[in-house]
């Protein structure tokens, strides 16, 4: 195993031949995201989150899952972020992330229950889970008014295709990537995960002091759901591209919050579910 490919042996069958060869596959191990903050009452970390991803930018992964779960606000919250315990003895990895926030963060967990919700689209997880936006002081974006121009938007997919050395090594992972109107990626991250693939973007671009990224879209593989329209909103991003389709909720969500949704981006075309004045027809 090296980074986050592993190469294996295979048997490729055509029709009635096999060959064994050599392939890559992506790697898949669970992280542990665990929080602790030095106060009077209790220094001990406390477990958070376990999530599936492929090994690499954890440090952003922690930090983009805490922010967008509303836990943390801010860099100077942060005291450090490092992985933690014994290395697992098959692959080698440390699969704990351990993040320390100032003593004076008011750690509420309770706002990760949210982050627990089936993710089908049934009547009361949709109100519960549009609910948890308002109650944390989520606003709308109308003030927000960075347009993307068609032709932009529809090149942006091949770009960042582009940018996934590990996908063309495994043709197995998903993409997120940030990209301005001009249509210069900003960041782009890999992960077996579409949730933690935007959680390693939004957490480099926390680290960077660039949140909330008014002036940016966000692109991501495959569907566009509600927990990604959430963790775009937290993060002040107006726009979500997908290149696959959305799902009600997060079209909801995108419509009640002035946000701007695509669906279907791809070979050229695609669907404006909500907020079409930030898209112009005219070239960048």
């Amino acid at each position: 195993m090296t980074g986050s490919s592993q190469a294996i042996e295979i048997n490729k069958i055509d029709g009635a031949r096999s060959e064994s060869r050599s392939d890559s596959v992506a790697v898949e191990e669970p992280l542990e995201i665990q929080l602790t903050a030095a106060t009077a009452d209790s220094s001990a970390a406390k477990s958070v989150s376990i999530t599936m991803r492929t090994p690499g930018d954890d440090h952003e992964l922690a930090l983009g899952f805490l922010f967008t779960e509303g836990i943390i606000s801010s860099r100077d919250q942060v005291l450090s972020v490092q992985h933690s315990g014994e290395a697992d003895p098959q692959s080698g990895l440390k699969n704990i992330i351990r993040v320390e926030v100032d003593p004076s963060v008011d750690l509420q967990l309770d706002r990760l229950q949210r982050h627990f919700y089936t993710t089908s689209s049934c009547g009361v997880c949709g109100k519960a889970s549009l609910d948890a936006l308002r109650i944390t002081g989520q606003s709308s974006l109308a003030a927000q008014q960075t347009v993307f121009s068609a032709d932009t938007l529809t090149r942006i997919p091949a770009i960042v295709r582009r940018q996934q050395r590990l996908f063309a090594e495994t043709g197995g992972l998903h993409a997120a990537a940030v990209f301005g109107p001009d249509g210069e990626i900003v960041i782009v991250k890999e992960d077996v995960g579409r949730h933690n693939a935007t959680d390693k973007v939004i957490g480099a671009l926390f680290s960077a002091g660039r949140l909330p990224a008014h002036d940016l879209a966000l692109l991501v593989s495959g569907r566009a759901s509600f927990e990604l329209m959430q963790k775009a909103l937290v993060a002040g991003i107006p726009l979500l591209a997908a290149v696959g389709a959305p799902s009600s909720l997060a079209v909801r969500t995108a419509r009640e919050f002035d946000m701007t949704l695509i669906g279907f981006l791809r070979d050229g075309t695609f669907n404006i579910y909500a907020g079409p004045e930030r898209v112009s027809l005219g070239a960048s």
